[in-house]
């Protein structure tokens, strides 16, 4: 059956047609393990499960459940940093954890995410005492798990209407974009509130919008990834396209400040008044999780440009 996202007959002999919307990538983020903090790049890999090393790895309690900021904020502090595919985590007062990717057992163990019970490798007791110590023990002992890359984890293709996209650790979704301009917006209503500005790191975003290099019509609007149709990336070999395919519901995680791991209901508070989505039964969302259509392999870098035409 062919793909509702398939380009139409004359785009795909080539024809030239002239973009509605044009931006360019402001930012790249990389969250290698899920809940904490991100990697600031200029470039990345993209992946049919997404940025390369995005979502890789997690933190679950012994039964292997999923566990986030929303249980334990201080995952926010915890830093990653990536060499080729090794990990090491920092955090203050700890010592560097250093895990080889190579290093894990064969066999791996069954972990959740989310309702998906998938294959893990147990990145080992060292990585366990490390979490557990920084994070406390009010939940048990933790572990920290990297995703089993041979097993494909399904995006719902109720979103995808068909299209298939795998997924490791993320929510659902391969990518995650977002705007300035939608930041912006939200920044304005909660300095007219006498309120702290945030950064996108409260958002997760994987991809940035900005406004195009040069020569584009327009500036970018706030939240203007909610109304695009498949977004084209020009790189150095082969385009890349992502599809937005759903909203993205907001739970309180961006609440939690990043720098302190404290949590205050401003950002809800104030989404709560503008970002209530009827496509997703009311929830308040901020930025649009996509798929890659084409250009898997290829890297994405800051400043690329991107255009797409209005989906409304």
């Amino acid at each position: 059956m062919a793909s509702v996202f398939q380009p139409s007959h004359s785009q795909a002999q080539g024809a030239p047609s002239p973009a509605e919307f044009e931006a360019c990538i402001a930012a790249l983020w990389v969250f290698p393990v899920k809940s904490c903090a991100g990697i600031s790049v200029l470039q990345a890999v993209l992946t049919p499960t997404g940025l390369a090393h995005d979502r890789a790895w997690m933190v679950v309690d012994a039964d292997g459940e999923m566990l986030t900021q929303r249980d334990l904020p201080r995952m926010a502090l915890i830093q990653p940093a990536l060499k080729h595919a090794d990990l090491s985590l920092h955090a203050s007062g700890m010592a560097v954890l250093s895990l080889q990717a190579a290093a894990t057992q064969v066999d791996p163990v069954m972990v959740r995410v989310w309702d998906d019970v998938v294959p893990a490798f147990d990145m080992g007791p060292v990585a366990s005492a490390w979490l557990t110590e920084f994070l406390g023990s009010q939940l048990g002992t933790l572990r920290l798990v990297r995703f089993d890359e041979r097993y494909h984890r399904p995006s719902n293709t109720k979103w995808t209407q068909g299209v298939q996209a795998i997924n490791q650790f993320s929510d659902g979704f391969p990518v995650l974009v977002a705007s300035t301009a939608s930041l912006d917006a939200l920044n304005a209503r909660l300095h007219a509130k006498a309120e702290k500005t945030v950064d996108m790191r409260r958002f997760r975003a994987n991809l940035v919008l900005g406004n195009a290099a040069h020569g584009a019509q327009e500036a970018v609007a706030a939240h203007d990834e909610d109304r695009i149709g498949t977004l084209t990336i020009t790189t150095d070999g082969e385009a890349v396209q992502l599809q937005p395919v759903k909203p993205c519901p907001r739970c309180p995680i961006p609440n939690i400040d990043p720098d302190t791991a404290q949590a205050h209901p401003a950002v809800s508070d104030t989404l709560q008044t503008y970002r209530q989505d009827a496509r997703v039964n009311g929830a308040l969302t901020f930025g649009m999780n996509c798929i890659p259509l084409a250009g898997v392999g290829q890297v994405l870098r800051v400043g690329q440009r991107i255009s797409a035409d209005w989906a409304f």
